[in-house]
């Protein structure tokens, strides 16, 4: 399994023979070891051409590119080998018939839900926020309705940052959620932490015959994959919330790890790269698989996860999302 590389410097990509090279703009130049890579993310402002981008395409990888604050942008995606005519006419259906729609989009919060309590039974937070979850997620399984499940969902979220303020600790304190911007360290840690998410489910759906624009929770639409974000919410509590608790409470992070320009908080290069090395960490260590009988990594999960989707689809077994029991 390849790694993914993280290239902050603003530059351009340079081709010659069979070796790819990044230059600085400082023309300070270092060779990229594409065999090696699975996905480039690109967080400076990179020059490159078609001729690249071909060379890429040979080797299945994908382009993440970021915006000045670090929030995702877009992919470039190459031509996905592993497809499945049938498998994408099963998916479609799944979307169609909205009982099973419905099915997936519940299975999906539910596990969210999981995730969540499972975080906060950690620390000593007021039972009554802890209730208000349970109350929620039974609301989210009785929902008949996508609208009215997202409103449970809704509900069930803003009661879980409310116990942020009760679990961190070293001056950090988060408001009310706020994505587009956001005006404050929490917040930013978890846009820019939901959208490594993002990225790195999207690259786990790319690997299987999984089509990641028909989504089932989230409405499919132009201009997104989808499915991504739909499988991102199993995940995003059960990886990226507790690194953001365990980078502020071990002071990993810092008040000086951020910027705020116009009123827009987002973490700096020091930030970034912060998260990103204990981001790395997460998805590499191991548990022992309770079925499988062996361990895997956190990422490998993401990619069970999709392989769990697709048996559905093919009527080979029910769809049991993930629920961490270690």
């Amino acid at each position: 399994m390849g790694k993914d590389y993280y290239i902050f410097s603003n530059g351009r990509i340079k081709r010659k023979d069979n070796t790819v090279y990044f230059i600085n703009s400082e023309e300070k130049k270092r060779p990229l070891p594409i065999e090696q890579i699975d996905k480039l993310h690109f967080f400076g402002e990179v020059d490159l051409n078609s001729k690249f981008l071909n060379y890429l395409a040979q080797y299945g990888l994908m382009l993440n590119f970021y915006n000045y604050y670090g929030y995702y942008c877009g992919t470039y995606y190459p031509r996905k080998k592993n497809v499945s005519g049938f498998l994408l006419v099963k998916q479609a259906k799944h979307y169609s018939d909205y009982m099973r729609r419905m099915f997936l989009a519940q299975s999906f919060i539910d596990s969210a839900a999981h995730h969540i309590l499972r975080n906060i039974r950690r620390y000593e937070v007021d039972e009554e926020i802890i209730n208000k979850i349970e109350k929620e997620r039974e609301n989210v399984i009785k929902s008949q309705r996508i609208d009215e499940l997202m409103g449970a969902e809704g509900r069930m979220r803003a009661a879980y940052y409310e116990s942020f303020n009760t679990i961190l600790k070293n001056g950090f304190e988060m408001g009310k959620r706020e994505k587009r911007p956001p005006t404050d360290p929490v917040n930013a840690l978890m846009s820019f932490g939901n959208s490594m998410m993002y990225t790195t489910v999207l690259g786990e759906i790319y690997k299987t015959q999984l089509d990641p624009t028909i989504s089932y929770l989230h409405e499919p639409s132009t201009k997104r994959f989808s499915l991504s974000l739909d499988l991102a919410e199993i995940f995003k509590p059960l990886i990226v919330d507790p690194i953001i608790f365990s980078i502020i409470n071990n002071r990993i992070i810092a008040k000086k790890d951020f910027d705020i320009e116009e009123g827009i908080c987002f973490l700096n290069e020091s930030g970034k790269k912060k998260f990103i090395s204990e981001y790395e960490k997460k998805l590499s260590t191991t548990i022992k698989h309770r079925q499988l009988k062996r361990k895997v990594s956190y990422r490998t999960f993401i990619r069970l996860e999709c392989y769990k989707l697709i048996k559905y689809f093919l009527e080979d077994e029910v769809y049991k999302p993930l629920k961490a029991w270690w």
